[in-house]
């Protein structure tokens, strides 16, 4: 079996906990207008299998476990190929390796249910509560996505990432949503709050397209602690 992917990293640090490889497989249906992989979206014709990756793997595997790491998959949309995800993380519990599973959550139900059924951790992307804020940023609505996450809350370990993207999404009734929806599921997940930033500006040059948040400010410390304790006093774990 084989994806479409768009890189691997050997040393990530930042997709789970401990020191993991990174599949990043190609293909998305949003357009996050923040995104620091615009060449991910498309589909490319790279491929890789799964006996690839767990060869790749095992190169540095004692250097993985010592770390307390294992293998991410992120995207673009991993769950565009739910199957591949899904068979990859079967083989590796089956040898003792932690999965985590990066996604935005924008996919079928029934592609989320497969692969989380194997996946030891999720990390879940959220862009928006508010709906029109949400497509502002992505170009699509977020409906499947809180759905999707209302279904998974209590299903596997699951950490919440919300960028902060000043004056767009990150007003204290922007924060306020977002707590009272994580408050209304089943198990309340932990959050992680990113900062924005512009790194991947030159993508988007390089591609031939104009940066759509351009002129907008990269987020700071103190943003980011603003949403800190918006979350925080309304008793939500912020990681």
């Amino acid at each position: 079996m084989q994806a479409y992917y768009h890189s691997t990293e050997t040393f990530g640090t930042v997709d789970g906990r401990g020191i993991r490889y990174v599949l990043f497989l190609s293909g998305c249906g949003l357009a996050c207008k923040f995104c620091h992989n615009r060449d991910s979206w498309q589909t490319t014709e790279a491929t890789i299998s799964i006996e690839q990756v767990l060869t790749h793997y095992n190169r540095y595997r004692a250097y993985y476990e010592a770390a307390k790491g294992g293998i991410t998959v992120s995207g673009g949309e991993p769950l565009l190929q739910a199957e591949f995800v899904t068979e990859l993380f079967r083989r590796c519990r089956l040898d003792g390796i932690h999965t985590t599973l990066d996604t935005a959550g924008h996919a079928a139900a029934e592609s989320l249910a497969k692969v989380s059924s194997y996946a030891d951790a999720i990390l879940y992307g959220l862009k928006a509560i508010d709906n029109s804020v949400h497509r502002q940023l992505t170009g699509a609505s977020n409906r499947a996505i809180l759905d999707n996450l209302r279904w998974l809350a209590d299903k596997t370990a699951v950490t919440v990432r919300y960028i902060i993207i000043p004056d767009i999404n990150d007003s204290k009734r922007d924060i306020g949503k977002l707590a009272l929806y994580l408050q209304s599921l089943t198990v309340t997940p932990k959050v992680e709050l990113l900062p924005y930033h512009n790194a991947g500006q030159y993508k988007w040059q390089q591609m031939g397209h104009a940066y759509p948040l351009e002129g907008i400010r990269e987020a700071g410390v103190e943003d980011i602690n603003h949403a800190r304790l918006e979350l925080t006093q309304r008793g939500i774990v912020v990681l």
